[in-house]
This record gives structure tokens, C-alpha cells and sequence, in this order.
């Protein structure tokens, strides 16, 4: 079997080594590679972006299944391109990845589908959205409708701060074309929640919740990033939760699609609020979130592969059950110096011998390169170190060992992902 994995950073790293894992005796590609991929798969000399050269070579090379890890070809429509190569590809058409594309459609979609989320306004014009604005008052949320790398949406403390956000938005200067269109909705009071979901159009299998910390700063304080640690599974997320999520979220959501006529098929991904009213969608993504698989993935102890390939080739996951280890997984993301905003490159890394050879721990790159021999940065974000164990708190010990023993000038990591289910598990002991 020949697989393609698009994307190169930590996400499309763990799925890389689950599938490894299902699947031995494949043969694995990836589109550009990093310096952790190396020996687990054939880097191709083509960017994720580059959709006609990457479905014309999965046709001319037997690929018998691609799978797209980042947002950006998804809304590109490259799912659209390898079916007319005839090539399955694990991921959502162009019309279905709009859910994640536009939040405009996403949050017009859950209104007509009766999916509960934020009361919200949609405006392309500065004056009716800050009409808006000053109708609602702060605290206030104000987002890019398009593709912002998980940096579009804003929480605003004050009326100007909202005001000063929609304009640069919608003025191009924050996020270009993304904030030409902008959703403003109210604030959400609650815990964040992480739900992924294997979806064949009509089924949604749900998968091992997790959380993530997108703030820089320890506390969860500071501006936005691409996320900075995740952990999974988390004790509030009871199977009665994930029951009412995938019955009042995601078949309602799967449904609408359908009558839309573009059915969803790939991985569905619900960012919820768990408020004092129940679970309230804060946004849907089209594909595996970053970091929160580099911990949902490595507890799955059934295969990975065999639904993705079915659902690619247009089959059921209906009765699918998935078999998930014990125990706990949290991951600690190394960031560059300057993250999220200025950051060198090219800077050495060195991770020492015993954190390579630990059972327990999995180093996923995603700003690495290979440089004259030697591990070099490559981005913001630079690994994300992931351990295992039967409990969460020596999880997160194990995972902030190895962060600090791994070594590059400028590291900065946070030292407190998990502390709110840590903070759990301290109370119920006492």
C-alpha cells in the first residue's frame, strides 16, 4: 500500500507514526518533509500547496490513499483534485472544508441547523459592525471569517479594543483577505473542549476529547498562538457529554452539509465551550487539530488507517468502535524565542540521547529541518514533546522532563499545560 501524507508539521508527524504503526509494510510519502520524518517516510520535493503537481504525481505513482493534515489545501479544494485523478484522499470537498474556511457559513449553518453556539452578527462593513459592537458591549469576540492560522479570533476586553480589531480586519490590515468578511458574537464563559470525529457524510464517530492552551503565556494569558500544549483525555468530558455533542452538534451540522450539498467526509473537529447551558460550538475545523493530535493519536489503540481509507473511498463507518489505551497522554510544545511574532531560524537543536530511547515519550517535529547533518529550527513552533503514562500528572512530569532537557537557543515553553485537570485531580484526592 502507498500512502501520501500532505503537510510536514507535528500534526501530520503523529499521524505519520500511528499509520506506521497500522500499517508496517506500507509505503509512506510526505510533502516536503522535517527533520523528524526521516526514515519513516520519502519526502517529496512538492509543496502542500501545490495541488495539480501533488494529484498528478499520486496518479503516476499508484498512491492508493492521500491524507491532507493542514487547513490551507482542504479550502484550496484539493480533495476535489485527487478525485478526479482517481485517487482517494482523507479530507472534506472544497464546498464541505468552508466550515472551517468561512466562519460566516459555519455560524449561518449551525442557525439554520439549530446547533447551539454564540448569538453572533456578520458584517463586511466597518459602521454596521461597529454599530453592533456598541450595541452588545465587551467583553466581545470579533473573528476573520476566513483562514488565520488559528490566530482570527479575538477576544476583546473593552468596546475600542472590538472596534479597533473589526477595522484593521476589515480593512485588510490584520489578515488580508480572511478579515474581508468578520463575525462578531458574544462571550462565551466555560471550559474549552476539543472534539474530534470521524464523519462518512451521515455517521460521526467521536474520538478521545482533549484540550489545548492556544495563549503564550502560562495561565493561559497573552496573545493567540497555534497552541502551546494539549492533553487528553479529560476527566469533565463524560461519555454522557460526548453522547449530547455528537447528537445536538455534529449530526445536526452533518446533516445541514448534506442539504447543502456538500456532505463531509474526513475529520470533523468541534471547538466547544461547556457553559452553564451546555456545550456551544466556538468554531468547526475540516481536519485533525494541531497539537491536540499529538495526544488523541498516540492513546489509539485501534487502527487509524482502515476507517480513513474507508471514508476516503466513499464507504460507511457505521458500528465502528474504536479501542483506546488507559491512561493519559500530554504534550508540551517547544516554541522559538519571539513566537508568535518575530523568531530566528536555522538555530541548532539538540535532543539528547535519553529522551529519544524513552518508551514513554514521543518527540513530534514541526519547525525542524535537516541542515548540513545537523537538526536545525525551522519555525514558530519547533516540536511538540508528548509523554504517556497511567495518570495525568506523571504525564505532564514526563513531558516537561524531556522539554527541558531537549536544548536551542531561545526555547520557550509553557510550564503548566494540563493545570486545570491537574488541579481536578488534586481535589479529588483531597
Amino acid at each position: 500500500m502507498k500512502i501520501l501524507i500532505v503537510g510536514n508539521g507535528g500534526r501530520e508527524h503523529a499521524l505519520l507514526r500511528k499509520l506506521r504503526t497500522d500499517a508496517p509494510n506500507a509505503e509512506f510519502y510526505i510533502t516536503r518533509g522535517n527533520g523528524g520524518t526521516q526514515g519513516d517516510a520519502t519526502a517529496l520535493p512538492l509543496d502542500p500547496s501545490d495541488i495539480p503537481a501533488l494529484a498528478t504525481w499520486s496518479q503516476q505513482n499508484g498512491i492508493d490513499l492521500a491524507i491532507c493534515g493542514p487547513e490551507g489545501p482542504l479550502a484550496a479544494g484539493i480533495a476535489d483534485f485527487f478525485a478526479r485523478q482517481g485517487v482517494p484522499l482523507f479530507g472534506p470537498t472544497l464546498g464541505a472544508a468552508a466550515i472551517e474556511a468561512s466562519k460566516v457559513y459555519a455560524k449561518t449553518l449551525m442557525k439554520r441547523a439549530g446547533v447551539p453556539t454564540a448569538r453572533f452578527g456578520t458584517f463586511t462593513h466597518f459602521d454596521r459592525a461597529a454599530d453592533f459592537i456598541r450595541e452588545r458591549g465587551a467583553p466581545i469576540v470579533v473573528k476573520a471569517s476566513g483562514l488565520a492560522a488559528g490566530k482570527g479570533a479575538i477576544v476583546c476586553e473593552t468596546v475600542d479594543e472590538a472596534l479597533d480589531h473589526a477595522r484593521a480586519m476589515l480593512a485588510g490590515e490584520a489578515f488580508g483577505s480572511a478579515g474581508s468578511q468578520v463575525v462578531i458574537e458574544e462571550f462565551l464563559t466555560g471550559e474549552e473542549l476539543s472534539v474530534f470525529a470521524l464523519c462518512d457524510g451521515t455517521e460521526a464517530v467521536v474520538m478521545l476529547p482533549a484540550q489545548d492552551h492556544k495563549r503564550i503565556g502560562e495561565g493561559d494569558t497573552g496573545p493567540n498562538t497555534g497552541g502551546m500544549g494539549a492533553y487528553a483525555p479529560v476527566a469533565i468530558a463524560t461519555h454522557e457529554l460526548l453522547d449530547q455533542v455528537r447528537r445536538e452538534i455534529l449530526l445536526p451540522t452533518l446533516t445541514a452539509m448534506r442539504e447543502d450539498g456538500h456532505e463531509f467526509r474526513g475529520l470533523l473537529y468541534a471547538g466547544l465551550m461547556l457553559t452553564s447551558s451546555g456545550p456551544k460550538v466556538i468554531e468547526f475545523n475540516a481536519r485533525f487539530g494541531d497539537p491536540e493530535t499529538q495526544v488523541v493519536v498516540p492513546l489509539l489503540r485501534s487502527s487509524l488507517l482502515e476507517p480513513m481509507h474507508a471514508i476516503a473511498r466513499g464507504g460507511s463507518i457505521r458500528g465502528l468502535k474504536l479501542d483506546w489505551h488507559g491512561g493519559s497522554a500530554l504534550t508540551t510544545v517547544l516554541a522559538s524565542g519571539g513566537y508568535p511574532g518575530r523568531y530566528e531560524r536555522g538555530v541548532s537543536v539538540t535532543i539528547p540521547p535519553e529522551v529519544h530511547e524513552a518508551s514513554d515519550v514521543f518527540v513530534y517535529h514541526a519547525g525542524t529541518a535537516m541542515k548540513d547533518g545537523h537538526l536545525v529550527t525551522s519555525g514558530g513552533r519547533v516540536l511538540a514533546v508528548t509523554a504517556l503514562s497511567s495518570d495525568m500528572r506523571a504525564a505532564a512530569e514526563r513531558s516537561r522532563w524531556a522539554a527541558d532537557a531537549i536544548h536551542f537557543p531561545g526555547k520557550y515553553y509553557r510550564r503548566d499545560i494540563g493545570w486545570r485537570e491537574l488541579a481536578r485531580a488534586q481535589a479529588s484526592t483531597t
